[in-house]
C-alpha cells in the first residue's frame, strides 16, 4: 500500500512539474507572440508597468491586515484580475497559433509583408496593344500614393476613419462608440472598424475562408465565431500598421475594395464610373466612389442615383465637418447632379475572344506540364502574345464581312426549305428535336417534369420571352421573341467560320479567329472543331510523291482516268471508285503540277496508292497534322478529320524551307513585377529536304497560274494584283471542298504568311446544295482574299505585304520543274467520290477543246 502511494505522490511530482514546464513553454510562447503583435519596445514597456503593479500589490498585501473582512473579496478579486489576464493571453495565443485548430489561420509574416492582391491578368498583342485582360474581379492596382487625387484621400477620411492619422489601427474611442450606440439603439455611431481593420477583412478574407484549417472549431459558434474573426481583424490591423505606413494602408485599401458594376480597386472604379484615372477624380466624384462603400449596390449611382446622391451629399458634408470643405464649397458642390460617364469592362469585351481562349488553354496546358502554380485570374500576369493587334482586326472585320454576304446567298439558295438534308438533298425529319434533346434546358425540364414529354415540349416550343440573339443582317445583335425551340432552328441555318494567319518562320500566329461571335457562338473551328479537308489534304500526297522514294518531280506525267481499288470496310470487301466533278475522266496526261492545280480526284487517288497511304500518313504527322489518320485509300482526298491549326502549320513547312515550326500563341509571361517567369519558344524540326519544299511551293503556285487552276477566284481580288509586281507569282494556295459541299477550306500562301480559312455548318448535313456556291473556291477562299486586301492597304504592315516567291534556279534544283502541259480543261468544279468525299476536280473536255498550256515558269 505504501508503495502505491509512493508511486502516486511521484506521479503527481511529476504532472506538477510537466504542468509548470507547459506553463513556462505557453508564457514564452505568448511573449513572442506579444512580441510580433505590438513589437518589442511595447513588450517591454508592458513588462515593466507589470512589475510595478507586482510590486505595489505586494507591499499592499504585506500591509493588509489578513484578519480584514475585506481580504478574502479583494484576494478574490486579485485573482480573477489573473486568470482574466492570463484567459487573454491564452486565447491571442490561440487566435494567432490556431491552437488545436480551434480559431482558423492568420496571415502569416511572409503574408503581411507581401500580400497577394487577386489582380487581373492583361494580355497585349506582338506590337504592345493591350488585347483583353482574365479576371474575377477587374482589378489593376495603382502603384504609388502620388496617383491618388488628394480630395478621394480626404473624403475617404473623412467618412470611414475620422481618426485613422491619431490610431495604431483600433480606434478604442470607436469602438466604445459603437458599445454605446448598441446600448443606447444610437445606429449613428458607425461600424468602429479602421481603414486598416477594413484594409485587413478585404486583404486577407477573413470573412470568407471556410474548412476547420482556415476558419477554425470556434467559427462554427454564433457569436463567438463573429468575435473571433473581428478579434483576428484587430490583430491583423496593428500588424500592419507596424509593416505599412498611413499613406501605404489607403493605398492599399483602395486597390482592394468593391465597387460594384465589376470594379474592384479604385483604378477600374475611376474609368468604369467617370471614364477617367484616381488622380483626376474631383471632389463630387471621389465622394460618390468613397459612399458606396457603405453598401455597394444600394448606393450604386446607375442603379439607385437618388439614393447615391443623398449618400454623396452624406460624405461632403462629412468632409466639412472635419475641415475638408469650406462652407461655400459645400453648399455649390452638393447641389451639383452626378454625372456619370460609364466604361464597364467585362472579360469578353472588345475583340479577340476565341483567341484570348486560345490563350488561356495554351496557358493552362503550359503550366500543367511545367508544374507551375499559375492563376490567370488572380495572379495579374503580363501576357506577351504573338498576335499582331491590325492583323487579328482585319481577320475579324474579313470574316465578318465575308459571312455576312455568304449567309444572305445561304439563305436566299433555301429560301422556303430547312437547311439539314440527307445526301439526296432531303430534309432530315426530327433533326432539330434530336439537337433540342441534347441540351441543357430540355434535360432540365425532363427532370422537373419526370421525363413527361407533353409537359417538356410545351415549355421548348411554346414559352416564348424575349432574348438578344446574333443578328443576320449584319448589326450584331438583335432582340427577338422566340421559344427555345425557335432559338436552336434560328441558330441551325447559320454558315461558320474559322481563320488562323500565321508568320511560316517564328511560327507566331498573327491572326486567330474561332468564328462569328464569341458572345453567342463558343466552338473555336481553328483548334477546336476536327472536320474533312478535302482537297487541301492532296499537297500532302504529292509531297510524299516527290520527297519520298518514289522522288518524282512537278513535270512527272499523270492521266485522269478511272481508277478503283478493292479495300475492306467493316470486314466486307468493296471497290472503291473515285470520281470527278460529273463522274467523267478527260484521259489527258498532264504534269504533276496541273493535276494538283485542277484538285483532280482521279490523279490524286492513283498517286496515293502509288506512293502507299502509310507514306502518306508518315509524311503528314512529320509535317505537323497531330489528329489520328486512317491509312486508307482514300486519305488523299481528305477523308479524315484534322483542324485549322494543323493545317495552317503543316503547310508553312512549304515556304520554311521543309522546316516544321509549331505555330505558337504566347511569346512570354511576366509577374505583376515585371519579372519574366518563362519565354516561350516553339518547336521545330526538318520535315522535309529543302528543295522539296521549294518545289512543293511552286506546285501550289499552279492553282493560280494554270489553267482551271482552283484558285483563280482569287484573281477577282484586284487589290492584291496592283502595283509593279502584279504580274510576278506572290500567292500561291490551295482550296477544299468536302462531300455535299459541307466543308469548304483554303490554304493560302504568300512570301511571309500562312493563312487558312475553313466556311460550313455546325452539322455536316447544313450545306449548299451545289458546287456553284459551296465549293471552298466560292466560300473560304473569299476570306482570304478580303484578309490580304486589308494587309496589303495598311503601310504599317509592310513587313507583311506580299513580294514575289524566288524564282526556283533550274542549275540548283536538281528535278526537272518548268514543263508545258500539252492540254488544259475548261471548268473546274467539285463533286462526291464513290468514299462520300467530295472535292475540287476536273471537268471533262473534248479534243477540239484542248489548249496548249503557254504559262511558263
Amino acid at each position: 500500500m505504501n508503495k502505491i502511494k509512493q508511486i502516486i505522490q511521484n506521479l503527481s511530482v511529476i504532472l506538477q512539474a510537466a504542468l509548470l514546464n507547459s506553463l513556462h513553454w505557453l508564457w514564452l510562447q505568448t511573449d513572442k507572440l506579444l512580441v510580433g503583435i505590438l513589437g518589442e519596445e511595447k513588450v517591454q514597456s508592458f513588462y515593466k508597468r507589470l512589475d510595478s503593479i507586482k510590486a505595489y500589490f505586494s507591499d499592499f498585501k504585506h500591509s493588509f491586515d489578513k484578519e480584514s473582512t475585506y481580504y478574502r473579496p479583494i484576494k478574490t478579486l486579485w485573482k480573477s484580475f489573473a486568470w482574466t489576464v492570463f484567459a487573454g493571453a491564452f486565447y491571442l495565443f490561440c487566435i494567432q497559433t490556431n491552437f488545436l485548430w480551434l480559431t482558423g489561420e492568420m496571415p502569416s509574416v511572409g503574408e503581411l509583408q507581401n500580400p497577394k492582391l487577386s489582380q487581373s491578368s492583361e494580355i497585349y498583342s506582338e506590337d504592345n496593344v493591350l488585347m483583353g485582360k482574365f479576371f474575377q474581379e477587374n482589378r489593376t492596382p495603382v502603384k504609388n500614393y502620388k496617383d491618388l487625387s488628394p480630395y478621394l484621400v480626404k473624403a475617404l477620411v473623412a467618412t470611414e476613419d475620422a481618426r485613422f492619422y491619431q490610431h495604431s489601427g483600433i480606434d478604442f474611442r470607436a469602438v466604445f462608440g459603437v458599445a454605446v450606440g448598441i446600448v443606447t439603439g444610437a445606429s449613428e455611431r458607425g461600424g468602429g472598424s479602421t481603414i486598416t481593420q477594413q484594409l485587413a477583412k478585404n486583404l486577407f478574407k477573413t470573412r470568407k475562408k471556410q474548412g476547420i484549417s482556415k476558419k477554425g472549431l470556434f467559427g462554427y459558434v454564433p457569436v463567438l465565431g463573429k468575435f473571433v474573426i473581428k478579434t483576428k481583424e484587430w490583430l491583423t490591423a496593428i500588424k500592419l500598421e507596424r509593416y505599412y505606413t498611413k499613406e501605404e494602408i489607403i493605398l492599399w485599401y483602395l486597390n482592394t475594395v468593391d465597387f460594384g458594376s465589376n470594379s474592384y480597386g479604385i483604378k477600374v472604379a475611376a474609368k468604369t464610373y467617370f471614364n477617367t484615372s484616381p488622380d483626376s477624380l474631383n471632389v463630387q466624384e471621389s465622394a460618390v466612389l468613397v459612399g458606396m462603400q457603405k453598401a455597394t449596390n444600394t448606393y450604386n449611382p446607375r442603379r439607385n442615383y437618388e439614393k447615391s446622391l443623398k449618400r454623396r451629399n452624406t460624405v461632403l458634408s462629412q468632409m466639412l465637418k472635419y475641415g475638408y470643405l469650406t462652407k461655400v464649397n459645400y453648399d455649390s458642390l452638393s447641389k451639383l447632379p452626378i454625372t456619370l460617364k460609364i466604361n464597364e469592362e467585362s472579360p469578353y469585351d472588345g475583340t479577340s475572344n476565341y483567341f484570348k481562349t486560345a490563350v488561356a488553354k495554351a496557358l493552362k496546358e503550359w503550366a500543367d506540364t511545367s508544374d507551375v502554380d499559375l492563376d490567370l485570374y488572380r495572379d495579374g500576369l503580363k501576357i506577351i502574345t504573338t498576335v499582331d493587334s491590325r492583323m487579328q482586326i482585319y481577320a475579324e472585320s474579313s470574316l465578318q464581312e465575308g459571312m455576312r454576304v455568304l449567309q444572305k446567298t445561304f439563305d436566299n439558295h433555301w429560301a422556303g426549305k430547312n437547311p439539314w438534308s440527307d445526301e439526296k438533298g432531303n430534309e432530315i425529319p426530327g433533326f432539330i428535336d434530336t439537337v433540342a434533346k441534347r441540351t441543357s434546358y430540355y434535360k432540365s425540364l425532363a427532370v422537373k417534369y419526370k421525363n413527361n414529354q407533353d409537359s417538356i415540349w410545351h415549355y421548348m416550343k411554346n414559352v416564348k420571352r424575349k432574348m438578344w440573339v446574333y443578328s443576320r443582317n449584319g448589326s450584331g445583335e438583335e432582340q427577338m421573341t422566340m421559344s427555345a425551340y425557335d432559338s436552336i432552328v434560328y441558330y441551325k441555318r447559320f454558315l461558320q467560320a474559322g481563320m488562323m494567319s500565321m508568320d511560316p518562320f517564328t511560327g507566331h500566329i498573327k491572326a486567330w479567329v474561332g468564328g462569328l461571335d464569341f458572345q453567342y457562338f463558343k466552338y473555336d473551328h481553328v483548334n477546336q472543331g476536327r472536320r474533312q479537308p478535302g482537297s487541301t489534304f492532296k499537297p500532302f500526297v504529292y509531297t510524299t510523291a516527290i520527297d519520298g522514294p518514289k522522288d518524282m518531280s512537278p513535270c512527272s506525267q499523270i492521266t485522269d482516268e478511272p481508277f478503283e481499288i478493292e479495300v475492306e470496310e467493316k470486314g466486307e470487301k468493296k471497290i472503291w471508285r473515285p470520281h470527278n466533278a460529273d463522274g467523267r475522266f478527260t484521259y489527258q496526261t498532264m504534269s504533276l503540277r496541273r493535276a494538283m492545280a485542277r484538285s483532280i480526284n482521279s490523279c490524286a487517288a492513283w498517286l496515293t496508292n502509288e506512293v502507299g497511304p502509310d507514306s502518306v500518313v508518315y509524311y503528314a504527322h512529320k509535317m505537323g497534322i497531330k489528329s489520328p489518320l486512317a491509312a486508307v485509300p482514300s486519305i488523299g482526298l481528305g477523308s479524315n478529320d484534322v483542324t485549322l491549326f494543323e493545317m495552317v502549320g503543316a503547310y508553312g513547312c512549304f515556304l520554311n524551307e521543309g522546316m516544321y515550326t509549331q505555330p505558337m500563341l504566347v511569346v512570354e509571361i511576366q509577374d505583376r513585377n515585371g519579372n519574366t517567369i518563362h519565354t516561350f519558344e516553339p518547336e521545330r524540326h526538318q520535315a522535309i529536304r529543302k528543295e522539296s519544299a521549294q518545289l512543293m511551293r511552286y506546285m501550289l503556285e499552279g492553282g493560280l497560274e494554270e489553267q482551271g487552276g482552283t484558285s483563280q477566284n482569287l484573281w477577282s481580288f484586284k487589290d492584291l494584283f496592283d502595283g509593279k509586281d502584279r504580274y510576278k507569282s506572290r500567292f500561291a494556295g490551295k482550296t477544299g471542298t468536302t462531300s455535299n459541299h459541307s466543308d469548304g477550306w483554303y490554304m493560302g500562301l504568300t512570301s511571309n504568311l500562312v493563312t487558312g480559312t475553313w466556311v460550313g455548318g455546325d452539322d455536316r448535313s447544313i450545306h449548299f446544295r451545289s458546287g456553284a456556291y459551296g465549293e471552298g473556291s466560292k466560300t473560304a477562299l473569299p476570306l482570304f482574299g478580303r484578309y490580304m486586301s486589308k494587309v496589303i492597304k495598311d503601310p504599317t504592315l509592310e513587313a507583311y505585304h506580299p513580294v514575289p516567291f524566288e524564282k526556283l534556279d533550274i542549275k540548283r534544283v536538281g528535278k526537272t520543274f518548268n514543263c508545258v502541259t500539252r492540254y488544259a480543261a475548261v471548268n473546274d468544279s467539285t463533286s462526291a467520290d464513290s468514299n462520300g468525299v467530295q472535292s475540287d476536280s476536273l471537268a471533262p473536255i473534248r479534243q477540239g477543246e484542248a489548249k496548249v498550256d503557254s504559262s511558263r515558269n
